[in-house]
């Protein structure tokens, strides 16, 4: 008989949080898109977490959760706004144990309770099939400049269940 995973918990960002996150970032990238990315992309990609002043504000800019598993970061994933994932990232010792798919149920659930009707998510080449299983639809696809390499992602969207009236129990 399989143990039992722990499941993971969510808390709000820290600016203390910043150090490990960035690590996260950079370790999620290094593991987990060089079937995607060449080592030059992936290395441009990662570098935006080395100022870490500059990544912690950003961080800071959005609603940001950390997940944690028996109480160590293991993941982030970030709000911007009401209907915008922007970052989603998860350390590659925790994948496939629903880290990714419990920080995206929680921003589904924030951008809802925001007024949101649709989220939408700039997803890496690696992270595309994880958006479509959780009903992500590709709209368009997009290339963007990070320290002089062209990175390729696609915009995807998915509609939210409507939120319950206001004063319904849920």
């Amino acid at each position: 008989m399989g143990q039992t995973l722990p499941k993971p918990a969510l808390r709000p960002y820290l600016a203390a949080d910043t150090p490990v996150l960035a690590a996260i970032f950079a370790a999620a990238i290094a593991e987990l898109t060089g079937d995607d990315y060449s080592e030059a992309q992936q290395q441009a990609w990662a570098s935006v977490a080395e100022d870490e002043a500059q990544f912690g504000k950003r961080l800071a800019g959005t609603l940001t959760l950390v997940a944690t598993l028996q109480g160590s970061p293991v993941g982030f994933a970030s709000l911007k706004g009401a209907d915008h994932i922007d970052m989603l990232y998860v350390h590659p010792g925790a994948v496939g144990q629903g880290v990714a798919a419990t920080l995206c149920d929680a921003l589904e659930k924030l951008a809802g309770s925001r007024g949101a009707k649709n989220l939408t998510v700039d997803a890496s080449d690696s992270s595309l099939d994880f958006f479509a299983r959780r009903g992500y639809v590709a709209k368009q696809r997009n290339t963007i400049t990070v320290n002089g390499e062209w990175l390729a992602n696609t915009t995807m969207q998915k509609t939210l269940a409507q939120a319950a009236a206001p004063g319904a129990s849920i």
